[in-house]
């Protein structure tokens, strides 16, 4: 005898359980119901015994139940409380008791949503539970199977765990040869988040950068020297190139006044001089400075000149 419960007899008596439930009961039900209780109850015996050896290997520790599968656990949890529950309900039809109010049909609509739910996750997983079966059944892998040449996670915990362990007695040993020390907190570079800015913000501080960056231009502090009433300030201006060509030259040359030695000149030197020189002049030219962000186009004025009409010239042919 099959010591399982058969679902031949469950698939039968699910849609008599429905009309049961919906209150429409003829007599071919009624003998329906009678053959298939006298079958669920040579069955049940069958399950009660099945039961009973599986939980005296539990108990004697033939088979380990630690480290299952959690997802499993909750779902035959929930099928015990929807089989329990479910059972409870005919209990009460079979008596003539009224279903409504019943905390009963509430469980049971929960417990079919959440199994409901499970479905696909468990679709997900049976692959990886047959291979588990398959193995606790027959004790190896087989040959062909890929888990076979997965990274073993036991043999790089030992290293870490070794590596920690030592790193722990180093850490010990310099904290007894150093003794107390001061707290250090570690130095990190505070960044603005600017996640909360709408659009608007963000453009208008775009616009704040680039007045900065065309108030700083060359165009505009010469346009300040020269415009300004305070004495003019003779400075060296430049490119980035032009300026760090500069400071070289003065970096050396304070240091060879300081030291009484002349430093050698080398090729690479002599041409980032001629480079410097001719750049200063040519940029000075060419560059112009874009100081757009100081004008207002939004507005969109148009020019005071006003557009040339097309004149029409007249022909004649004699």
């Amino acid at each position: 005898m099959d010591q399982h419960l058969p679902s031949q007899e469950l698939g039968a008596i699910a849609p008599i359980v429905t009309t049961l439930l919906d209150g429409n009961v003829s007599s071919d039900d009624l003998s329906k119901v009678s053959s298939l209780f006298k079958g669920i109850s040579n069955q049940v015996s069958a399950v009660t015994d099945f039961i009973q050896s599986i939980l005296k290997k539990v108990e004697n520790g033939e088979s380990k139940t630690s480290k299952g599968i959690s997802f499993l656990d909750v779902k035959y949890q929930l099928l015990l409380s929807y089989v329990i529950d479910l059972t409870h309900l005919m209990l009460m039809k079979s008596e003539g008791k009224k279903l409504e109010g019943d905390k009963t049909i509430e469980r049971l609509v929960e417990t079919r949503t959440v199994l409901e739910k499970m479905r696909p996750v468990d679709m997900k997983i049976r692959y990886q539970v047959d291979k588990l079966i398959k193995t606790a059944t027959s004790g190896e892998i087989a040959p062909n199977d890929p888990r076979r040449f997965k990274p073993n996670p036991d043999n790089l915990v030992s290293k870490l765990q070794q590596e920690d362990s030592e790193e722990e007695g180093d850490d010990e040993d310099d904290a007894e040869d150093k003794g107390p020390q001061k707290y250090v907190p570690p130095k990190v570079s505070a960044m603005h988040f600017d996640g909360d800015l709408t659009v608007q913000e963000k453009k208008d501080r775009l616009i704040e950068k680039a007045k900065r960056r065309a108030l700083s231009s060359s165009l505009i502090r010469e346009l300040r020297d020269q415009y300004n009433e305070e004495p003019e300030e003779i400075a060296e201006r430049g490119t980035a190139p032009t300026r760090k060509f500069h400071e070289a030259a003065k970096h050396q040359q304070e240091f060879e006044e300081g030291n009484f030695i002349r430093l050698p000149v080398t090729r690479k030197q002599k041409n980032l001089k001629r480079k410097g020189e001719t750049m200063t002049g040519l940029e000075e030219l060419t560059k112009f400075d874009n100081i757009s962000a100081l004008v207002d186009d939004s507005k969109g004025e148009e020019r005071d000149t006003p557009a040339k009409k097309k004149s029409k010239v007249s022909s004649r042919v004699s």
